[in-house]
């Protein structure tokens, strides 16, 4: 291996911690969280986080925007919410005698989409353009979104009530689905101790800069692949959509996603190559929320995510050379 690749397998495994580090000094008893969100962000997918009320969904999206030197835009979703509101809307100038195009919110590079669930479909769709294509169409007008573009979405569970439930186009178009959680006895004292002080929140520098994250993501592309690891992440998806335990298997866009966010998680560990550990590891994640249980599956008190991970447990591994 030269030492050109080298070099550039610790600088982003630098640069990754550095953050990390950053965003877990006001986010405690939550690595395994942050390290989710920021493999979503450096292979350039979207990001579900779901939980209970009061758990630090808002506060990690928020951390996370402040340590990258980017414009971050926060959205709350309610029911009277419109798309306008979301991503902009034409204004007539009069002094001009034109439209002119006021940019929303989805033109930050970190959009925090707070309890996306809330609002009706119609406004949860107006994202689905800008996060499948990183651009909006206003009065036949597109518009290209900054690089990097993360859309950090919280939903409170379905059962709550005044909430929507997400379509499977708009669920499809995140990358992973992270449930926070509550924080152990030690993270919580730790949260309580820190609060005396004021919010450490906002007092967050940031620790790299958009350029930074620019150079990430193309190395996470350089992340080599090999043709075993491809077939199993193939045969991961065509045993969902075969599985009696399933009405809705993962699509072929599910499957890259897993491939990229695999690569992301090698190269944060100081690899070049992805494994099937990679994939395993990250298959719940990236796939659970795409996937749909059959009635029989349900009758037995299945979810999708549960009847994944029996698949994922019983495909045979593929021996990387």
């Amino acid at each position: 291996m030269s030492s050109t690749t080298e070099a550039r397998k610790a600088t982003f495994a630098e640069l990754f911690e550095s953050i990390a580090r950053n965003v877990e000094s006001v986010i405690r008893g939550k690595p395994e969280t942050v390290r989710l969100v920021l493999l979503c962000l450096l292979s350039e997918g979207h990001l579900l986080l779901e939980d209970a009320p009061g758990v630090g969904k808002t506060s990690i999206a928020k951390a996370v925007g402040r340590s990258i030197d980017v414009e971050v835009g926060r959205i709350q979703f309610t029911p009277d919410l419109l798309p306008s509101d979301v991503i902009g809307v034409a204004v007539w100038d009069r002094g001009t005698s034109q439209f002119d195009f006021r940019q929303g919110p989805v033109f930050n590079s970190i959009v925090v989409a707070d309890e996306i669930n809330r609002a009706s479909p119609k406004t949860q769709s107006a994202l689905l353009e800008a996060m499948a294509e990183r651009q909006v169409t206003v009065d036949r007008t597109t518009h290209v979104l900054p690089h990097p573009f993360l859309v950090i979405a919280t939903q409170n569970p379905l059962e709550h009530e005044g909430t929507y439930p997400l379509p499977e186009s708009q669920l499809d178009r995140f990358m992973m689905r992270v449930s926070v959680g509550y924080p152990s006895r030690a993270a919580e004292l730790e949260i309580l101790d820190g609060q005396q002080g004021g919010s450490r929140l906002e007092e967050l520098e940031p620790v790299v800069t958009a350029a930074e994250i620019r150079g990430m993501v193309r190395s996470v592309l350089k992340v080599h692949v090999a043709p075993t690891v491809k077939g199993y992440l193939v045969d991961l998806a065509a045993a969902s959509r075969s599985h009696p335990g399933m009405s809705l298997g993962v699509s072929p866009r599910a499957t890259l996603s897993l491939q990229r966010v695999s690569q992301a998680r090698a190269a944060a560990l100081g690899r070049d190559y992805v494994t099937p550990d990679d994939v395993k590891s990250l298959a719940r994640h990236c796939l659970g929320h795409r996937v749909v249980a059959s009635p029989q599956a349900v009758s037995r008190g299945m979810s999708g995510a549960e009847v994944l991970a029996e698949i994922v447990a019983s495909l045979p591994v593929p021996v990387v050379t």
